[in-house]
C-alpha cells in the first residue's frame, strides 16, 4: 500500500469543521457524495459555500442517496442549486408504486465521501444532519494517492446513479475493479470486496480483534470467525451503542450475543451519547474505517466504502481511540446476559428469520 497523510477526528462538529474548511479553500472542484444530507442548519452552511464555489467557477458534485436525503431531495432549493451551477443526483430513487423498479427499496448508498481539487479527501461514518451533532464518530482527512481511488469512486458512483434500468447499472457496475486503499462493497455478485477483506483479515487475526460498530448483527460466517477466534485465544472485544434507538435493529443485534459471550467474545456498550463509529483493528497492525456497519444492510444490500490501512501511525491511533471509548464504556458479562428478562429472550428468538434484512 502507498503512503498516505492523514488525521483523524473522532466527533461529528471536528469532522464538519475540517470538510467545510477544505471547501471553502477549493479551487477546481468539490465532489460530495452522502447517504444522509438533510437541508437544516449544517446542510444549508455546506450548501453557501458550494454555491459561492459554484458560482466562482468551481465544479461542485453533490451525489446523495434518495432515501437517507429525502428532505433534500424533495427540497425547493433545488433549483436554486441548479441556478448555482451545482450539479446534483440523488441515488436510486423510490418509485412505490411501480412494480419494476421494487429494487430501489434497497441498495442504499450508504457511503460518506468529500473530494476536494482530486487532493484532499475526508470520509468515514460522519453524515450532514444537525441530529448527528453530539455523536462520537470516527472520520479522516487525507491525502495521497487513496484520494485519486475516492475520486475514481465517486466517478463511477455518479455515472451510475444517472443510469435508471437496474439490470444495466448491474452490468456496468460488475466492470468495476476493486482498489488498493480505499475499498467498496457493491450489492453485486463478486462486488462485495469489502465484505471479504474484513473477513480474511478477522479470520487471520493471532492476538486481537477490536472492533467499533453502531449496529451488530453479524451474520453466520462472522459470528463463527468471531467465535473460534475467542476459542483459540485471540482478544476479541466489540464496543457498540449502550442505546440503539429502533426497536427492530436493538433486538436483532441482541440476539447474538449470546453465543458470542459464550464463547469468550467480549462485548462493551459505550455510554456517553450516540455512538457511530465503524472501525476494525486486527493484530494491532491491520485497520479499517469508513461507512461499513457489521450488519446485513452493509454486507450484503448497501454501497460501502471504507479506507483500509497498514500504515503503523494510523492503526496505532485508531488504537488509542479504541482505548479511551472502552474507558467510557461498561461490559456485558455472559453471567449478566443470562438474566436478561423473558421478554426479550422471546423477542430476539423470533426476530433471527428476518436477521438478515438488517
Amino acid at each position: 500500500m502507498f503512503p498516505n497523510n492523514f488525521e483523524f477526528y473522532t466527533d461529528t462538529v471536528n469532522s464538519w469543521t475540517g470538510m467545510l474548511s477544505a471547501c471553502r479553500e477549493a479551487k477546481e472542484s468539490i465532489d460530495i457524495e452522502q447517504y444522509i444530507f438533510l437541508k437544516d442548519k449544517i446542510g444549508e452552511e455546506f450548501l453557501d459555500i458550494f454555491k459561492e464555489k459554484a458560482r466562482s467557477g468551481v465544479r461542485v458534485r453533490i451525489l446523495a442517496d434518495a432515501v437517507g436525503s429525502y428532505s433534500l431531495n424533495s427540497s425547493v432549493i433545488l433549483k436554486e442549486l441548479a441556478d448555482s451551477g451545482i450539479q446534483v443526483r440523488f441515488f436510486n430513487p423510490i418509485s412505490p408504486w411501480r412494480i419494476h423498479t421494487i429494487f430501489s427499496w434497497f441498495f442504499r448508498n450508504h457511503k460518506k465521501v468529500l473530494v476536494v481539487d482530486k487532493k484532499i479527501g475526508f470520509t468515514g461514518g460522519v453524515g450532514v444532519g444537525d441530529h448527528m451533532k453530539t455523536w462520537r464518530d470516527t472520520a479522516a482527512r487525507l491525502e495521497g494517492p487513496v484520494v485519486e481511488e475516492m475520486s475514481q469512486a465517486f466517478q463511477e458512483m455518479w455515472n451510475l446513479a444517472e443510469e435508471k434500468d437496474i439490470v444495466i447499472r448491474i452490468k456496468e457496475f460488475r466492470l468495476n475493479k476493486i482498489k488498493r486503499d480505499f475499498i467498496t462493497n457493491s450489492p453485486y455478485f463478486k462486488k462485495r470486496f469489502l465484505y471479504y477483506t474484513l473477513m480474511e483479515a478477522l479470520r487471520g487475526a493471532k492476538k486481537s480483534i477490536y472492533l467499533t460498530t453502531p449496529y451488530l448483527i453479524p451474520d453466520r460466517r462472522l459470528i463463527r470467525i468471531l467465535r473460534l477466534a475467542a476459542v483459540r485465544g485471540v482478544d476479541v472485544k466489540i464496543i457498540v451503542p449502550e442505546t440503539i434507538d429502533v426497536l427492530l435493529v436493538a433486538t436483532a443485534s441482541h440476539s447474538s450475543y449470546s453465543e458470542l459471550l459464550r464463547n469468550g467474545v467480549k462485548i462493551f456498550k459505550y455510554r456517553p451519547s450516540i455512538l457511530h463509529a465503524k472501525t476494525a483493528i486486527v493484530d494491532n497492525q491491520w485497520g479499517t474505517y469508513g461507512s461499513f456497519n457489521l450488519d446485513s444492510l452493509s454486507f450484503v444490500y448497501n454501497y460501502e466504502a471504507n479506507v483500509v490501512t497498514v500504515d503503523t501511525n494510523a492503526v496505532a491511533e485508531l488504537m488509542e481511540h479504541f482505548y479511551t471509548d472502552l474507558t467510557h464504556s461498561r461490559e456485558i458479562t455472559y453471567t449478566e446476559w443470562k438474566r436478561r428478562p423473558f421478554l426479550r429472550k422471546f423477542q430476539e428468538f423470533f426476530i433471527r428469520p428476518v436477521r438478515g434484512f438488517l
